[in-house]
């Protein structure tokens, strides 16, 4: 149903994230697993139904809400809060905590820490497996693989020894949740509950996790949350073909709802499988169908040989894998370009990482429109003068050369909406400049101003606090015997100023088509008033 050609669907670590951190406040997985369990489907089907009402209503413009700076501070938190609750696996504690935040998790492991055996060596040995053979990625997979083998053998050679331990760890496994949100499989695939086995899906999906993000790390970070449409989008553009966002909501919306009815959990688009999907040459997504008969076979006829595997290897494999997402270059850079986008980017870091998922994804929304809106309270209000030997006006700030006429005062306007937010303070502005020019000019008699140009080419639209605000822009430069122009406003906002009667007031004759117009019509009319006089 959707336009995207190569697009893989399936889980992705931070929708496993929000999932089971927002479903365990609700439930208790290891005291209820069943009503646990039917929950994550219920969500997995709202989730579904409200993509399609987004897809139907044409909503998709909504996935743009989160900015990049957003997204990388989410990104980067979440890393973190998925590696602390890694601790359980990683360091065979019994009893630890259901909150993300990283206080509750720092108390949980303090309380309860004790030697981890296996863990340490998985962990270094992953660690350190990228700056072996950084030019050979076959043989660093390779490498990845007998890692794993290892500590399967490993686990299986010390069963006889540990029976009772191992037995003891996988009824507890059964009983509680994976590390991610996810079940551990059940010795016995055949005669597992149905409803359990598509959450196995994890284990595999972990291990190809390290492999394919190494290769995209520079990318995977910022489109991971973003659902399916960003992740198209990318790659439909690297195709030349146009993707349909609201398409997309629907499809993704109708795979949810058919996934929740199936026991699956939310599935989205993830960009680093559909990076391997899309360079393996997928032409269409025929390859979903593919990659979902691989996993089926995967679970029914290898899953028993992965029963064995300790959780400290699981929780070393998901740990290696969670730097890459925390992006500090890209940090660094949103700092040096844009100090606002670097607090958005810090919001949604800290709250993560303190609070909660949706407290990070809530501060990271807030500050980013308390920025649109500060900017739209204070736009700019720039002077012009004219450059030399053209009929081009720019802005005096940036260009220095630029000459002012004299008598005649030009201001742009620099907001794309004049309205009730920032329509006095332009007013205010405008007028303190002409002020300041009066009191200068007054002393200089030829250079006395008269006529005053309001650029209005960057103001698209205007409300009915904008038209007051310039009607009293009007009235008090009529009372310094200034005549104001309008140059270049824009259709809607002209169209508004007929239908309240202000081009009337202010006079047809002044309103002109570009600023070069208006300035030749204002040093005209005061020098035949003047030869009047």
């Amino acid at each position: 149903m959707g336009t995207s050609r190569e697009i893989a669907i399936g889980p992705v670590a931070v929708v496993s994230l929000l999932l089971s951190s927002m479903v365990q406040k609700v439930v208790d997985p290891a005291a209820d697993p069943v009503t646990y369990r039917t929950l994550v489907f219920t969500v997995t089907f709202l989730a579904g139904v409200f993509q399609v009402s987004f897809g139907l209503f044409r909503l998709g413009f909504l996935v743009d809400f989160l900015s990049h700076a957003a997204i990388v501070g989410f990104m980067g938190g979440a890393a973190i809060v998925i590696g602390l609750q890694q601790l359980k696996g990683l360091l065979g504690l019994s009893r630890f905590t259901n909150s993300t935040d990283v206080v509750a998790v720092a108390k949980a492991v303090f309380s309860a820490l004790h030697d981890p055996v296996m863990a340490p060596g998985q962990l270094l040995h992953r660690l350190l497996l990228p700056h072996i053979h950084p030019r050979h990625t076959i043989h660093r997979e390779e490498v990845q693989e007998a890692l794993l083998a290892v500590g399967d053998l490993a686990a299986a050679l010390r069963h006889p020894v540990h029976g009772r331990r191992l037995r003891h760890q996988g009824r507890q496994a059964r009983r509680q949740d994976h590390p991610r949100g996810a079940r551990r499989p059940q010795p016995e695939l055949r005669q597992a509950d149905p409803a359990q086995r598509p959450l196995h899906h994890r284990v595999r999906q972990d291990r190809r996790h390290l492999r394919r993000h190494r290769a995209h790390r520079n990318h995977h970070h910022h489109h991971h949350t973003q659902n399916s449409i960003a992740v198209g989008r990318s790659f439909a553009t690297i195709r030349g073909y146009k993707l349909d966002g609201n398409k997309e909501m629907i499809a993704m919306g109708f795979s949810n709802v058919a996934g929740s009815l199936s026991s699956c959990y939310v599935a989205t688009g993830s960009f680093s499988r559909t990076a391997v999907n899309f360079s393996a040459g997928a032409r269409s997504t025929v390859s979903n169908i593919v990659m979902a008969a691989t996993v089926f076979i995967a679970l029914e006829f290898f899953m028993k040989l992965l029963y064995y595997t300790p959780m400290a290897v699981l929780a070393s494999i998901i740990l290696s894998a969670l730097p890459g997402l925390i992006d500090i270059r890209e940090a660094c850079n949103i700092w040096r370009v844009d100090k606002m986008d670097f607090l958005i980017c810090l919001g949604a870091f800290l709250g993560v990482l303190f609070g909660s998922v949706e407290i990070g994804l809530g501060v990271a929304l807030a500050i980013s429109f308390a920025k649109i809106i500060i900017q739209s309270l204070r736009p700019q209000v720039e002077v012009l003068g004219r450059l030399q030997g053209t009929n081009t006006f720019c802005s005096v700030r940036q260009y220095p050369v630029a000459c002012r006429t004299p008598a005649v005062q030009v201001i742009r306007i620099d907001t794309s909406f004049l309205c009730f937010i920032n329509a006095t303070f332009i007013k205010e502005r405008i007028m303190e400049w002409v002020r300041a020019e009066v009191d200068t000019s007054n002393e200089k008699v030829r250079e006395r101003v008269h006529s005053v140009v309001l650029d209005m080419s960057n103001v698209v639209n205007i409300d009915t606090s904008g038209l007051v605000g310039l009607e009293e822009i009007h009235k008090e430069l009529a009372s310094l015997g200034i005549q104001m122009a309008i140059a270049s406003p824009g259709w809607q906002a002209i169209q508004k100023m007929k239908l309240a009667h202000l081009v009337d007031r202010i006079g047809e004759e002044w309103i002109f088509l570009t600023v070069g117009e208006a300035v030749e019509g204002c040093l005209t009319a005061h020098k035949g008033s003047a030869m009047e006089c």
